[in-house]
């Protein structure tokens, strides 16, 4: 099975330019994980995951911790909210480096990206790097299972 045979194709992408508020409104209204960032041309210049926003407003120390069991509440932290100054920057300031699968490559190829970056979904283009869909940890765990010829009984 190909990527292009479980990917979504209906996929929400921003610009370079677009502000990291209309980004976040983005996110927020369409409840997905991760914006594809593209060019005029539709070319994948970036990713730009619900993680990099939240990390704008996380306290710096959850980054230095490993364990987080003893902490109870994050109290003030939880309420943190980024300045609107930050919220007018372009997403290209916070985005990631562009991430993606061909739409003709096989599901582990997709699987052993999504790990290797630690994200959850994947950018998929075409040869010439055009977006065309994205494809999500979910959307290729399925796929292999659906393979397995599961039949469950009565």
């Amino acid at each position: 099975m190909q990527v292009k045979d479980c990917m979504k194709r209906n996929v929400f992408y921003i610009t370079a330019e677009t502000t990291i508020a209309e980004a976040a409104r983005l996110i927020s209204d369409k409840h997905i994980g991760s914006l594809p960032v593209v060019d005029p041309s539709g070319k994948l210049v970036g990713l730009l995951p619900l993680r990099g926003l939240l990390q704008t407003v996380l306290p710096d120390f959850l980054q230095l911790i490993e364990d987080f069991d003893f902490v109870a509440d994050f109290g003030a932290a939880e309420e943190r909210k980024p300045d609107q100054a930050l919220l007018a920057r372009p997403v290209k300031e916070i985005m990631l480096p562009p991430t993606a699968v061909e739409e003709t490559s096989g599901l582990m190829r997709a699987f052993a990206l999504l790990h290797q970056h630690q994200i959850h979904d994947l950018p998929v283009v075409d040869r010439q790097g055009r977006l065309v869909g994205i494809v999500s940890r979910v959307d290729v765990g399925t796929a292999f299972l659906s393979s397995w010829n599961v039949i469950q009984g009565d």
